[in-house]
């Protein structure tokens, strides 16, 4: 069953910039993983400083396989300290999704 991942991160203002960067290096990673398909970064507009992951996965096994892939570990590891507060997951069961790259889902 397809599972929807919605995730904030806060960075620090001082740490936005490597926070951005380090995303940017996880997304890259990430939407190689089998069982992976999507994984898009948003940059929140307004007062408000933080970042949006928007991810898609085919099963459970392929959200286990992501938190346990190296690239996510070390993105952990290296912003650790670089977040303002623990970052915000939201797990969901897509209702109705648009057909991807014309194959469905």
């Amino acid at each position: 069953m397809t599972i929807a991942i919605f995730a904030t991160i806060s960075p620090k203002p001082e740490h936005r910039d490597a926070v951005e960067q380090a995303l940017r290096v996880m997304v890259e990673h990430s939407r190689n993983e089998p069982g992976n398909l999507r994984y898009d970064l948003f940059c929140r507009e307004g007062e408000v400083l933080a970042f949006d992951l928007f991810e898609l996965y085919s099963d459970e096994a392929a959200v286990q396989a992501h938190r346990s892939s190296a690239h996510y570990q070390a993105y952990r590891a290296a912003t650790a300290n670089w977040v303002a507060a623990p970052v915000e997951v939201r797990l969901s069961r897509p209702l109705e999704l648009a057909p991807l790259n014309g194959s469905g889902v």
